[in-house]
């Protein structure tokens, strides 16, 4: 008897708000996916990290850059079939948690789950569990930035960790371990790290070869602004950042945080089958799967950064693949 497989697409950040936002009048709520809907279209279920809050709160808390999108741009989100989003990071409270709240409302009433802030300490840390063809998929959601926003038992706000807290590392791995009693698969997305890093650092290594080893089998990074190299770690897979997928940001040109990919993972209850990576690009505000030079440069640039973990991708010539 065949064993069914589940199809998780997973992206970097989305960054729907600012001048992303604003182009969304111009040419609609679907042209910030470009041609990748089809690949979002063809999967069991779709997570990112939402980047943004979706509010029309005017109250903007002290920062350099603040996100947010007006309320109906969740249509932008179902029509890119986004089944989950993580919104444990630094950009969910730019619009104060009034902000935060018309977030999760928005997100609830159209039907899109998200893991990572909530409205006390306990709706934060608290799993979403996705199920297909008898499957369950559990989803925490973690980070390591703005701490002054952590939620507490009484207020809201992020799931806030500190890598480097030997109490906060052991909450997360107890998180992780509670989640493994409940789910045929797990994933930890976890916004965390410095921008525009090439590498994780050994810290973020080591904590996410612990994540695995309480029960995580795919680490979803994301903060950097680029991507950076996949481990397969004890037949699981470790995503240290998934780089950028859809956002306004100025471009570096060494780092190229406007090429990433769309990881594609095909998991059953046995564990995770395989990896495929599809190359994209972002140019005028709108991911498109990347061609010839740039997907070129996306391939060798990931073989480079994955080699450094003794981890083997093989150029399909459309998407790069990873059989476990």
């Amino acid at each position: 008897m065949s064993i069914s497989s589940v199809y998780i697409g997973l992206t970097g950040d989305v960054m729907i708000g600012r001048t992303v936002n604003d182009i969304i009048s111009e040419k609609g709520y679907l042209y910030p996916w470009g041609n990748v809907l089809h690949l979002l279209k063809n999967t069991d279920f779709n997570i990112i990290n939402l980047e943004a809050a979706l509010t029309n709160s005017h109250i903007k808390v002290f920062k350099t850059f603040n996100f947010k999108a007006t309320p109906d741009r969740i249509r932008t989100l179902t029509g890119g079939y986004v089944s989950l989003v993580n919104i444990a990071n630094n950009h969910i409270l730019d619009f104060s948690k009034e902000g935060l709240a018309e977030s999760i409302h928005t997100l609830a009433g159209a039907g899109i789950k998200y893991v990572g802030a909530g409205i006390n300490a306990m709706e934060a840390q608290r799993p979403c569990i996705l199920t297909k063809n008898e499957i369950n998929i559990g989803v925490l959601g973690f980070t390591d930035n703005e701490p002054g926003w952590a939620a507490t038992p009484s207020g809201s706000g992020i799931n806030y960790i500190d890598v480097s807290n030997d109490e906060d590392r052991a909450r997360a791995k107890g998180c992780i371990s509670e989640l493994r009693k409940q789910a045929d698969i797990v994933i930890v997305s976890i916004h965390w790290g410095p921008n525009m890093k090439a590498s994780p650092d050994k810290e973020f290594i080591d904590f996410a070869h612990e994540m695995v080893d309480s029960g995580a089998d795919i680490i979803h990074g994301h903060s950097a602004h680029n991507f950076q190299g996949i481990e397969v770690y004890n037949k699981k897979l470790i995503l240290y950042d998934t780089g950028d997928f859809i956002d306004d940001y100025m471009v570096d040109p060494e780092l190229k945080n406007d090429h990433s990919f769309f990881f594609r993972v095909e998991v059953n209850k046995e564990g995770i089958k395989k990896l495929e990576l599809f190359p994209v690009v972002i140019s005028d505000y709108q991911v498109n799967l990347a061609a010839k030079a740039d997907y070129q440069w996306c391939v060798e640039r990931m073989q480079k950064l994955s080699s450094k973990f003794g981890t083997t991708l093989v150029d399909k010539e459309e998407f790069i693949l990873i059989i476990f």
